[in-house]
């Protein structure tokens, strides 16, 4: 089988992007075709000649649809499996694979498909208000804090919506979760079509005691979304020490305002993010937004150290409350702070909600089980595609 994996790397690096990566790797050593087609955000730069450049692209791109095109004439795949297409592809590229006679399947890594900003979150609380058609509230509520930005991204996705790209133009959806699924359901996709299949975690060789451990982690993005606030809050009042891997230039405030028991340690390679989940204690996962499966927290598990994280969205399906960790209350630090000192306190529970959690990737989250189901999918979609030409 030849798979093409289409992925608009993002700025700051996300699921998305290595879930993109692992499943074309993980293809090739099945003994398939995994060929990745991709595009970078981050050669837009910050500036407004690279925002405008995103704000066309992301509606219409005739680059990105020639790019598609051309790379389908020249690979023949059976199928494209979509992470991504803003901006640099736009979701016209779906139309594009569509009239070449190659079915699609798209993993939702966000909300991308409900949500202009694809994050369901606004002014620090959860939104859902351009549900049902309703892009320009994007605007009214200045979602990404640009008017141009929340423009742009609102005009984008009711394009999109207007012209049923993704509805009529993508064979089968991916969720990572059954969270994921309900909503897509809830907003008028298709059930029948969309089949959850959970991310894939590289599982280490051998486990660690994390009770032995001297320091709470945070790996991912900076930004509002994330909770970061509510961490640095439970940090104070804890006064254990946390230790944060991420890039803090969106949100350079926080940097300032954190106690002195809080070190912010920037971008870090994956062997040194390997290191920093084996060297904690627990992660902390405290997500103000519906995440849709987080990734870090199964990688965290993979290596035998138990995540507490908010109560809400994928995570609820990831981290088992009270057996591989613990679900606090969103946005509330004396919630997350009573769970940070239980599980610091308590070695044994440590050791043993580690346990668990590493038991529980390598029983649900692994390669062959991935593959597995994610062949399953493909081989449906290529079947339906083949059936509804021959119709």
């Amino acid at each position: 089988m030849k798979v093409m994996q289409v992925i608009n790397q993002h700025r700051f690096r996300g699921g998305a992007d290595v879930m993109a990566e692992r499943t074309a790797a993980l293809l090739t050593r099945n003994g398939h075709e995994g060929i990745l087609l991709s595009r970078d955000s981050r050669v837009l730069g910050r500036g407004a000649v690279g925002k405008a450049r995103a704000f066309v692209s992301g509606m219409y791109s005739r680059a990105g649809r020639r790019f598609m095109v051309s790379s389908l004439r020249a690979h023949r795949p059976d199928l494209v499996h979509i992470h991504d297409v803003y901006p640099f592809f736009s979701p016209w590229v779906l139309r594009d694979c569509r009239r070449e006679g190659v079915p699609v399947v798209m993993t939702c890594h966000d909300f991308r498909l409900t949500c202009p900003a694809a994050t369901h979150f606004c002014e620090s609380a959860v939104c859902e208000l351009c549900l049902g058609g309703h892009e320009s509230w994007c605007v009214l509520r200045n979602c990404r804090a640009s008017r141009w930005e929340s423009l742009g991204y609102a005009l984008r996705s009711a394009v999109a919506r207007k012209w049923r790209l993704f509805l009529d133009n993508v064979t089968a959806y991916i969720t990572p979760t059954e969270f994921v699924k309900r909503r897509l359901v809830a907003a008028g996709f298709p059930e029948q079509r969309i089949t959850v299949v959970p991310n894939m975690i590289d599982v280490p060789e051998s486990g660690v005691d994390p009770s032995v451990n001297q320091y709470v982690a945070y790996v991912g993005r900076i930004t509002p979304e994330k909770g970061l606030s509510t961490l640095l809050a439970s940090a104070e009042m804890t006064g254990l020490r946390v230790r944060i891997a991420g890039d803090p230039s969106p949100m350079p405030e926080l940097v300032k305002k954190a106690p002195a028991n809080v070190e912010f340690l920037g971008p870090l390679c994956r062997e040194d993010v390997e290191t920093l989940y084996r060297s904690a204690r627990f992660l902390v996962l405290p997500s103000l937004w519906f995440e849709t499966f987080g990734l870090v927290a199964a990688e965290a598990m993979s290596h035998g150290v138990p995540v507490i994280a908010s109560n809400m969205g994928g995570l609820t399906e990831v981290v088992d409350d009270g057996a591989t960790g613990f679900l606090f209350e969103p946005g509330n630090p004396e919630d997350l702070a009573n769970k940070m000192r239980v599980l610091w306190s308590d070695p044994a529970l440590c050791r043993r909600m580690g346990q668990a959690a590493r038991e529980k990737v390598i029983r649900e989250y692994n390669e062959d089980t991935h593959y597995r189901r994610l062949t399953v999918v493909y081989e449906t979609a290529i079947r339906t595609a083949k059936e509804l030409r021959a119709a």
